[in-house]
């Protein structure tokens, strides 16, 4: 198994990392896994352990660190799980999932990290799963700006911090989408849109619905995950109360945010399709009406083209003449007829 070392950020495996501080202040100094579990007598400690990729031998060796279900360790082994939080004796297991968005100019997928997290009154043991932007610098440089927080609330402070940031991360995103959407909607009724029956905008408005709709995917458990861990006293205690209260808005603003630009781009989507079919109409209307102009030219052509010795009108002087005129006649009073009624 891996061992890292903490105390600064550089670790002996870039895949581990182990921190501990005391009364909310970082301990400088070597720290490697083994030495977890004896920290974690003392109540004045808080230790973080944070493992990138993890193999089985380095989760079970958390497990047996802090004392954790085989439930969860079993949990712990697999992928793709919904957002969650599962109550335990002393602890609690999260799953959360930072989300990106596509570094390429004009691309809407989200990148997707799986966080699992196991979180006691006095420890955090992070496990991240697949590439991603999401820093965890960013959390512990925020519970280094609040050693008292850190000390008096521990794990319940520490977990909040990470949630609050993978939801910050969401309402960028979301955000980011709103903007798009706004974009689509002055492209779909822009001058020159009903006129184009390509399927690029309507691509663009449900690959952007899809994202949206993952997005929400990950946002929306969360709102009941946070209410459950609100449960536990060890963890939420009442000077966390308004941190969580706050978080929890913010899941719901991007829960309804998701909602009402998934129904925007629905209707979006409704009325491009019937620009499109719209359009098509008009091409019809407009060959039929040509087809309708040529066909009384086409008729006439026929009929005397067949060269009959019998025929009326065959050996007439002016039969040339009449015909010409006769096929000129019906194509101008057709051609007037449908430029009237809108076809042409």
């Amino acid at each position: 198994m891996r061992e890292a070392i903490a105390g600064g950020w550089g670790t002996l495996a870039a895949m581990i990392r182990a921190h501990a501080f005391r009364d909310g202040l970082l301990m400088e100094g070597e720290l490697l896994l083994g030495d977890a579990e004896r920290l974690l007598e003392d109540e004045h400690v808080f230790v973080w352990i944070d493992v990138e990729q993890p193999d089985d031998e380095e989760i079970d060796a958390l497990g047996s660190i802090f004392g954790l279900h085989p439930v969860t360790i079993e949990d712990a082994h697999h992928l793709h799980q919904r957002p969650k939080v599962e109550l335990f004796e002393g602890y609690a297991f999260v799953v959360v999932h930072p989300l990106d968005l596509g570094s390429k100019e004009g691309d809407e997928g989200l990148i997707d990290q799986e966080l699992h997290a196991f979180v006691g009154g006095g420890y955090l043991a992070t496990l991240r799963y697949g590439p991603g932007p999401f820093s965890l610098d960013v959390v512990t440089r925020r519970w280094r700006a609040q050693p008292e927080l850190l000390a008096n609330e521990g794990g319940g402070f520490a977990v909040y911090v990470l949630i609050d940031e993978v939801v910050d991360g969401y309402l960028s995103i979301i955000e980011a989408f709103e903007d798009r959407a706004d974009d689509l909607e002055d492209d779909v009724f822009s001058v020159g849109a009903a006129e184009d029956s390509g399927i690029a905008l309507q691509e663009r408005i449900f690959l952007l619905k899809r994202e949206v709709v993952r997005l929400r995917r990950f946002a929306a458990p969360l709102r009941q995950a946070l209410d459950l861990l609100q449960e536990e006293p060890k963890l939420a205690g009442s000077p966390l109360a308004p941190y969580y209260r706050d978080v929890t808005e913010h899941v719901i603003r991007v829960t309804e945010l998701a909602d009402n630009i998934r129904d925007l781009l629905t209707s979006l989507l409704e009325v491009r399709v019937s620009q499109v079919a719209n359009r098509s109409n008009e091409i019809m209307k407009k060959l039929s009406a040509w087809a309708g102009i040529i066909l009384v030219p086409t008729l006439i052509a026929g009929i005397y083209g067949m060269n009959f010795a019998g025929m009326p009108e065959l050996r007439w002087s002016l039969g040339y003449p009449a015909a010409l005129g006769t096929m000129l006649l019906s194509g101008s009073i057709l051609y007037v007829m449908f430029k009237r009624r809108g076809w042409l």
